[in-house]
């Protein structure tokens, strides 16, 4: 959702505030004739607005009062009763959308609300006749793209003029220039709520030089990459220019310098987002009437200018985003005694911050302080606590080592402490116990260790927001008495690789209100109380207990309204499936002991699900049809339960599952001809089952089939000509193993130029090895199978040691365990890629090809147990990869060449005629 705070980062919201607090006096006496007693209306101005009100499309009826005569008394009209401003005239027309996102948050659908509060349609030219209107605010609207009026520029008495947030489009209207009274102009050109792509722009600023009286100049998201490089001096001619905002712009360049400065009065400046990619110009810290400095997301290059010190009177400076500031970040900014938020995150400064903190610990109005997203490093100083009135201090994702100095409890105002993706490696200080106004506290991944007592809790009576993570199980131990009861209420409790158990604690367990819950790999054992779970129900949206060993029983039934996502796998949970309703798009609940069938309504109950995740559990029966109509589901993965039965053949609704497994269950029957509707299909695996039959020529419908496992199944017939490159462009992975296929091995295979694994082991194949194997051009030039193996990833969830298995199957093929004769083709020592060969348990007879050391890639090799003869290659010496060696029971003959990482005589047994080191037959010199 697209609010005005998600459109604009904070520091920009700040902004736009700061330029409604700087006019907000004027803007009181503009807007005064709201509260004038009852003023005549001019007949000739009610027909104009009446003119004006039916050219507009006002779905919420917000102009309903615009009846009657008294058109003075209409919704956001002002009349004025002085006779210098015209007795009854209009001077005022305040028609910006009153919808608060802030105060709509809970709609279902807080878009559509927003829209239907809109104002629309087109603006009429009556308006040209309220000669009197000083005052036009039409923003937070809809006006879907159209220009902006021409005839506003006619409009000569107007001194505030908002059209900020309501979707005009096009060219700025040069004739706005005609306005030299006008002090106020905002024509922030972004879309609230995002409703909309419209672009406003201007070729050229010459347009601006009549509005001689501006004081609130407001171009942010209009482009301006067509006005050249003359934009700055164009502004410069604004005199009485206060607040400047041109965010987002595209403007072409910073001026490096500029001969004189004319608009001396400058107060609020944002540069930000127009990526000039140059250093800090000096001339900026000529404005020395500056009291906010944005420049973020520019790439501005190089170290903090000593100059800086002139702006005196700078209350925020925002120079975060830019990437490429670097250096370490220098004391004099001490200097700037009234700053109060200081934002220099997301660059590449360096070294440590004690200079930093030591210029500004005198600094009594610093409140935020962000230096996250660089490089610095060293220990947290205690000098940080002399930063009493501090209330965000942000220093994520640096190298920070040590510990939380205890001077931290000092911070007496502190509500948001962020040290999140750091090398926090030392213990949290017990003073951090103190900070009765923290809100926030955000310790993610780091290396925290010791212990963490009640004491550090103790007094936290705001905090909201608790999030503790380790790169390392249980370094950081919870020592709080299991009957403690906290003085605080979370409604975010973030807790991984801590050791929190073995008990599910009290502290824990009066947490009503969370909304998100992750209590990941915490060692909890214990049995959680059912009235827990009916107490978050209501409003919690994640829900993520898992890699613990919580037992017992979930309840049976209940109601999450607003959950997305529910982890409870690797627990020791029983019982039945559990009767819950929501509309959350993951469920896992693999590696536990549920037992029984899968509810018949699961799609009534669980309508959005996208992934569900119940492997290794004890599930029984038959696989359930109403999966069928979850038709968000995008990957199923019921490996390893007691499924018994057919498959069901309802999958024609389907459409977005890409990802099935039910390996390692008692499933049987053929595959259903339903299956090929399933035309997103990516990753099946059926592995380990009882399925019998041919494999069905309707698969080949399924064009996106990257990963196909039908392994350890009673499949027989020949393998479909159909599966070649032409149909399976993107197959990765085929294996077909202990099944009983026949016939030979055919050459379609061989134009599958994705493919990176072909296990056809332990079937009863015959006839000769294809010699077009060096077709298979993803083995051959080492291609990258990481997408592929990404997608297995997200079907297995990166399970150990299911994935570990699969990963040893990349970049091999296996033959072994068939009926095949011949020789070894030498065209599959091109096959530089290859990772595995394993020809094991065949009839196949010859040499073994001569430059086989090509394969440099190989780390295992398997040709035991056929009837290869003659000398093993020397050029085997040069496979520097090799790590599994097996040539046992061949014909092989003559020495062995010196192989000194293989010391095992059982490598090569059965070999009579073989000699030399590691056999005990020493070779006769001829």
């Amino acid at each position: 959702m697209k609010t005005i705070v998600a459109t604009v980062n904070l520091a920009h919201l700040t902004l736009l505030l700061s330029f409604f607090a700087l006019f907000h006096q004027h803007i009181i006496e503009l807007c005064s004739a709201d509260k004038l007693i009852s003023v005549p209306c001019i007949e000739t101005e009610k027909e104009a607005l009446l003119a004006f009100k039916n050219s507009l499309i006002d779905p919420s009826n917000r102009l309903s009062s615009w009846v009657g005569e008294e058109c003075c008394k209409w919704e956001g009209i002002g009349c004025s009763s002085s006779q210098t401003q015209g007795h009854g005239h209009v001077t005022k027309l305040n028609l910006r959308n009153p919808f608060s996102l802030v105060y709509n948050s809970g709609l279902d659908d807080p878009t559509s609300a927003y829209k239907r509060s809109c104002l629309s349609g087109n603006v009429s030219t009556s308006l040209t006749h309220l000669k009197y209107l000083n005052y036009l605010d039409l923003s937070m609207n809809d006006f879907q793209g159209i220009p902006i009026p021409n005839f506003f520029g006619e409009m000569v008495n107007l001194e505030y003029l908002n059209l900020s947030f309501a979707s005009f489009s096009g060219l700025i209207p040069s004739s706005l220039g005609n306005l030299s009274k006008l002090q106020f102009l905002d024509l922030y050109a972004d879309s609230y709520l995002n409703i909309g792509s419209w672009e406003l722009r201007a070729d050229n600023l010459n347009w601006i030089s009549g509005l001689s009286s501006l004081k609130l100049f407001n171009l942010g998201y209009v482009k301006l990459n067509g006005v050249g490089e003359t934009w700055l001096q164009k502004i410069n001619l604004l005199p009485s220019l206060v607040s400047l905002n041109l965010y987002f712009c595209e403007l072409n360049g910073l001026p490096v310098s500029l001969p004189f400065i004319n608009f001396t009065s400058l107060s609020v400046l944002d540069l930000s987002q127009n990526s000039f990619n140059s250093p800090m110009p000096l001339w900026l810290f000529n404005l020395t009437s500056l009291r906010t400095l944005h420049l973020s997301w520019n790439f501005l290059q190089g170290s903090i200018p000593w100059e800086i010190t002139n702006l005196k009177s700078l209350e925020v400076l925002d120079l975060s985003d830019n990437l490429g500031l670097e250096g370490h970040i220098p004391g004099f900014l001490g200097h700037l005694t009234k700053l109060k938020v200081l934002d220099l995150s997301a660059n590449e400064f360096t070294g440590g911050i004690h200079e930093l903190l030591n210029s500004v610990s005198n600094n009594n109005i610093l409140h935020t302080l962000d230096l996250s997203s660089n490089s610095l490093d060293g220990v947290l100083p205690e000098s940080l606590g002399k930063l009493k009135n501090l209330q965000h201090l942000l220093l994520s994702s640096n190298a920070f080592f040590g510990s939380i100095p205890e001077s931290i409890g000092n911070i007496s105002s502190l509500e948001v402490l962020d040290l999140s993706y750091n090398k926090m490696n030392g213990t949290i200080a017990k003073s951090f116990g103190q900070l009765s106004k923290l809100e926030n506290a955000n310790l993610l991944m780091n290396s925290w260790g010791g212990v963490l007592t009640k004491t550090h809790l103790s007094n936290l009576k705001s905090l909201k927001s608790l999030r503790i993570t380790l790169d390392e199980p249980n370094s950081l131990v919870f020592e709080i008495p299991n009957k403690w009861l906290p003085p605080f209420r979370l409604n975010t409790l973030q807790i991984l690789n801590c050791k929190v158990g073995p008990t599910f604690p009290m502290w824990i367990q009066v947490q009503t209100e969370l909304i998100s819950v992750t209590l990941r790999n915490v060692g909890i054992s214990d049995t959680i109380p059912e009235q827990w779970f009916s107490s978050l129900a209501p409003q919690v949206t994640q829900l993520d207990l898992s890699k613990n060993q919580i037992e017992g029983k979930l309840p049976h039934q209940l109601k999450f309204p607003h959950l997305n996502s529910i982890d409870l796998s690797f627990n020791h949970f029983d019982g039945s499936f559990p009767y819950w309703s929501f509309n959350a798009s993951q469920l896992s609940l693999e590696s536990n002991s549920f037992s029984g069938p899968i509810p018949e309504n699961i799609a009534e109950l669980m309508p959005r699900l996208e992934r569900l995740y119940l492997s290794h559990n004890h599930l029984s029966g038959q696989i359930s049809q109403s999966l069928c109509d979850l038709h968000s589901l995008q990957v199923l993965s019921l490996r390893s339960n007691h499924f018994s039965g057919e498959l069901p053949s309802c999958w024609g609704n389907s459409y977005m599952l890409w990802g099935f497994d039910v390996t390692n269950n008692n499933l049987s029957g053929l595959i259903p001809s339903s299956i090929s509707s399933l035309r997103s299909l990516s990753v099946l695996m059926l592995g380990n089952n009882n399925f019998h039959g041919e494999i069905p020529a309707s698969l080949q419908n399924c064009t996106g089939l990257t990963t196909i496992d039908l392994s350890m199944n009673n499949f027989i017939g020949k393998v479909p000509s159909w599966i070649e490159g032409r149909v399976l462009s993107s197959l990765f992975m085929i294996r077909l193993n202990s099944n009983k296929f026949s016939g030979f091995i055919p050459s379609t295979l061989c134009s599958l130029s994705n493919l990176h694994t072909l296990d056809l082991s332990e079937n009863n194949f015959s006839e000769v090895i294809p010699t077009c194997l060096d077709n298979l051009t993803a083995l051959v030039f080492s291609k990258s199978s990481e997408v592929f193996q990404n997608l297995v990833y997200v079907v297995l969830r990166g399970r150990v040691p299911e994935y570990s298995n699969f990963i040893g199957h990349v970049n091999s093929i296996d033959l072994s365990g068939n009926d095949l004769t011949g020789k070894i083709p030498d065209e599959i020592t091109n096959i530089s890629g290859l990772q595995s060969l394993n020809l094991l348990r065949n009839r196949i007879s010859g040499r073994i090809p001569s430059n086989i050391g090509n394969l440099k890639r190989l780390e295992t090799l398997d040709m035991s147990r056929n009837h290869l003869a003659g000398p093993i290659p020397q050029s085997i010496t040069d496979m520097i990869s090799l790590r599994h060696l097996n040539l046992s029971y061949n014909e092989l003959e003559g020495r062995i060449p010196p192989l000194p990482q293989f010391n095992d005589a059982t490598i090569f047994q059965g070999n009579p005629l073989l000699c030399g080191h590691p056999l005990p037959t020493e070779c006769k010199h001829t």
